[in-house]
């Protein structure tokens, strides 16, 4: 079981080298986590964009191109079709984002004919490792669903669990958060949480432990589900992914965390044919770098359960 980020790259040195393809890759961040994914041995990279403007940038950071796929296509939206279709073609393993506004990348995972949909809703879900956390939390979803109903949340938590499954863990416990641990008629989180637990139950969400509505205190600290007497739960501060109940809930948390704590983190879209690498231009180089890696283990994994 995947621990830490260095446990989840010892992980990707098992897996079969994979390939990257990243849309309008003219972007000095992304190429420094492309060229860093390369040297440690996650990814290699197609790079799918203006050349041109490719090799300049590459050329200010000191990367050297020799080994790389290019694709030239000075156009963006023509550039993101081109870079999704290789992993939609199966000739690369994961699609990220570059140079690229995050309304028309998602245009291209969503594309009819060269996009990566199966089907299902699409998710975000970001890893964290975190001090004082002996385990990776799955927190889910923090930036792509808003307010997702309830059948949404199902789907929310099978995509994570695929993710968490991917990373070794074999049935990972799911927390559907909320401010309070009893179900409150008035506060329809609750109820909701309430309804995913008996569907776990009943055999309709597989694959992992489902126990809400718990608050954040009784899904990460043993010690509070003793003081709380809540020791018959079935998740006693040992939660692998948190459920949030709409995004706000989600995105604030995950911003606390990456500006308060020395904490690591990648993140990906699921519910798709293959991982999805979407980061913000803010987030910094380990975040990508760590994405990359989280996106090579799960490519792996779906690659062996089809």
């Amino acid at each position: 079981m995947s621990k830490s980020f260095d446990d989840l790259l010892a992980k990707v040195s098992q897996c079969s080298r994979k390939t990257v393809s990243v849309a309008v890759a003219q972007d000095a961040p992304i190429l420094e986590a492309v060229k860093a994914a390369k040297e440690k041995g996650i990814a290699d990279a197609i790079l799918v964009g203006d050349e041109a403007k490719i090799r300049e940038v590459a050329d200010q950071i000191g990367m050297d191109l020799t080994g790389y796929e290019i694709v030239n296509e000075p156009d963006d939206i023509e550039a993101s079709l081109k870079a999704v279709k290789l992993v939609h073609d199966h000739k690369a393993d994961m699609y990220m984002k570059g140079l690229l506004s995050t309304k028309d990348f998602l245009k291209s995972v969503l594309n009819k004919e060269v996009g990566l949909r199966n089907g299902k809703p699409l998710s975000h879900v970001c890893v964290f490792e975190i001090p004082g956390i002996d385990r990776l939390l799955y927190l889910t979803d923090v930036a792509f669903m808003t307010y997702p109903s309830l059948e949404e949340k199902k789907s929310i938590i099978e995509n994570s669990v695929e993710v968490a499954h991917a990373c070794g863990i074999p049935c990972p416990k799911v927390a559907p958060l909320a401010a309070v641990e009893v179900v409150n008629p008035k506060m329809p989180v609750t109820v909701e949480a309430a309804e995913l637990t008996k569907m776990n139950e009943n055999g309709e969400i597989t694959g992992c432990i489902v126990d809400g509505p718990l608050s954040m205190d009784l899904a990460i600290e043993p010690e509070a589900a003793i003081h709380k007497g809540a020791t018959d739960r079935k998740i006693v501060g040992d939660a692998d992914i948190l459920l949030f109940p709409d995004i706000h809930a989600g995105n604030l948390v995950y911003k606390t965390l990456v500006h308060t704590t020395k904490c690591k983190n990648g993140c990906i879209i699921t519910g798709t044919d293959a991982p999805v690498i979407l980061t913000s231009r803010s987030d910094t180089f380990e975040v990508k770098l760590n994405s990359i890696a989280l996106a090579a283990v799960v490519a792996e994994s779906l690659k062996a359960n089809k």
